[in-house]
């Protein structure tokens, strides 16, 4: 057996080979969260079909692998959220100092993610590492600008964390994010974005790479914004995916109106991450450009936080004016991020910021999901542990 294959297996998640593609296995979490419901058709459903057979699904979208266990955007996390049912992967997209593209959830976080800070290449961080002292907490910023890419690829991937209150930097990455319990301690194998493209096609899942906002001026070295989102799409085509497998990301609606003109196969699948920070899900006044001149513009996917396209209505959670109005446009819209907030005993915190009062515990997160399934018609639901939004959509019947 491989060596990453041994890894998951003692964590519970064996590793999928190419010839295995097919193979879905949700684990013990799905049954623990409808354990969690109240009473109800909804659970009656789902309890219906604990332990039955589940299917890959384009539902379920892996949010940087499965980084509820595993290190994010790396080999290990995203076999992991394959096996889970996933049937659309994120490649996260940044650039190196030689400006090839590798999976990152972003350019300046490194430190926090590798373990870079106890390397040699820690010497060419943007920022190196300096100790907490009295109120003044530790700090370091490594980008994957400042490595060439031979240089990134030695890294290992770690849990997203950080210790503030550090003195070293072992002790600095050895930190627990705050939002996890840290499950997975181990390493991971870091990928350039075309590693990711392979190894999603073997797995036998769908594409959903986003470019990620650069932290360096650019046109950095040449390279220009085109450049960079050109690319991105270049990397797939030169590997003989077909536009229709991916969905191309980004918070800047220029890059998605630069796919839509210049590679409008790949456009037509290009998803708007929400990034207007004046917008106020329940009044449509503030929707600038509104729905209807995104839709003329040629945008079809919208994809914003799962509290905007959610409302509370006399203790009961259903779709907002945002979602109403997404959807009469005929714009698609996908929900992100599930199984990012924690335990729900007190409220979902910021994801659930619009329903807060409604979110009691962990038996709720299903009815959030049924909402957004079944009333706001949501095509698809990111989340940091796929075999949740698999066994629902396994169990409903959604593609």
């Amino acid at each position: 057996m491989h060596l990453k294959q041994v890894v998951l297996c003692l964590t519970g998640l064996c590793a999928v080979l190419p010839a295995q593609a097919g193979t879905v296995e949700l684990g013990p979490r799905p049954a623990y969260l409808v354990s969690q419901m109240a009473d109800g058709p909804l659970k009656d459903t789902l309890e219906a079909c604990i332990g039955k057979p589940a299917k890959r699904t384009l539902f379920s979208i892996s949010h940087r692998g499965a980084p509820l266990q595993f290190p994010e955007h790396t080999e290990e996390g995203y076999r992991a959220a394959a096996l889970m049912g996933a049937g659309i992967l994120e490649c996260d997209v940044t650039f190196t100092k030689d400006k090839e593209l590798v999976c990152r959830h972003s350019q300046n976080d490194l430190h926090t993610t590798t373990n870079i800070l106890t390397t040699d290449l820690a010497g060419k961080c943007t920022t190196g590492f300096t100790p907490a002292s009295g109120e003044t907490p530790a700090a370091a910023e490594c980008r994957t600008s400042d490595l060439t890419l031979a240089e990134f690829s030695s890294l290992q991937g770690k849990m997203d964390s950080a210790d503030k209150a550090a003195t070293t930097p072992e002790a600095y990455q050895n930190g627990t994010a705050p939002w996890r319990t840290d499950l997975y301690a181990g390493t991971g194998t870091l990928l350039t974005h075309d590693a990711s493209i392979r190894l999603f096609k073997d797995l036998g899942v769908k594409f959903t790479p986003e470019l990620k906002a650069p932290e360096v001026e650019m046109p950095f070295d040449g390279f220009t914004q085109a450049d960079y989102a050109q690319k991105l799409i270049d990397e797939y085509k030169a590997a003989g995916i077909p536009a229709e497998d991916v969905y191309p990301q980004s918070f800047n609606l220029d890059d998605v109106l630069y796919w839509i003109e210049n590679e409008p196969d790949f456009g037509k699948q290009a998803v708007f991450l929400e990034s207007r920070r004046d917008v106020d899900p329940m009044d449509p006044e503030t929707f600038s450009p509104s729905m209807t001149e995104l839709k003329d513009m040629g945008v079809n996917y919208l994809a914003p936080p799962l509290f905007v396209l959610l409302a509370e209505e006399d203790g009961k959670i259903v779709p907002s004016a945002y979602a109403i109005a997404a959807k009469e446009a005929g714009i698609e819209l996908i929900a992100w991020t599930l199984e990012r907030s924690g335990p729900l005993s007190s409220g979902g915190g910021w994801y659930y910021q619009t329903v807060n009062d409604a979110i009691d515990g962990d038996g709720k997160l299903y009815e959030v999901v049924d909402v957004l399934a079944r009333q706001v018609g949501v095509k698809g639901i990111f989340s940091d542990w796929p075999a949740t939004t698999s066994f629902y959509a396994s169990c409903l019947g959604l593609e």
